[in-house]
């Protein structure tokens, strides 16, 4: 139900680890996908980064996720000895099957993970048809 649509996902995970992101050229950000029931789950690792920082946008049938992970404030007599934890811009696009729901997603942010829930459409659920014999109508029933 979901295509991965970035081919140079693992040239941009080197590249991550040069240079930081910015809101031209976003780091990607981890994720996972499965589907759950009637829905598919798309869950996003954004440890550090508050709610206030992510922004998820639907357009037809591309979602885009982006947060910006901003650096903790500090006192003026502190000095940096160890920085690893990337800070900066984080992207993701996802182009979404025409059989999910997209009118109907829900967003869950606990303990820096994303969880995006998106129904599967009515439309793409099994039907059973049922056969008329002679005269009668075929009549679709969901």
């Amino acid at each position: 139900m979901l295509m991965r649509t970035d081919p140079f996902r693992e040239l941009d995970r080197l590249t991550q680890l040069v240079a930081p992101g910015t809101w031209t050229r976003p780091s990607t950000m981890a994720m996972d996908a499965y589907r759950e029931g009637d829905e598919y789950v798309v869950a996003f690792d954004l440890p550090g980064v508050s709610a206030d920082a992510i922004d998820i946008d639907v357009e037809r049938n591309m979602l885009t996720v982006k947060a910006e992970r901003r650096p903790s404030p500090k006192a003026d007599d502190v000095k940096m000895e160890l920085s690893e934890r990337p800070l900066g811009v984080f992207s993701r696009q996802i182009v979404l099957a025409d059989t999910l729901d997209t009118e109907r997603i829900k967003a869950d942010y606990d303990a820096g993970v994303l969880t995006l829930r998106i129904p599967i459409a009515e439309r793409a659920k099994p039907r059973k048809i049922s056969i008329g014999v002679g005269s009668s109508h075929q009549q679709i029933t969901g």
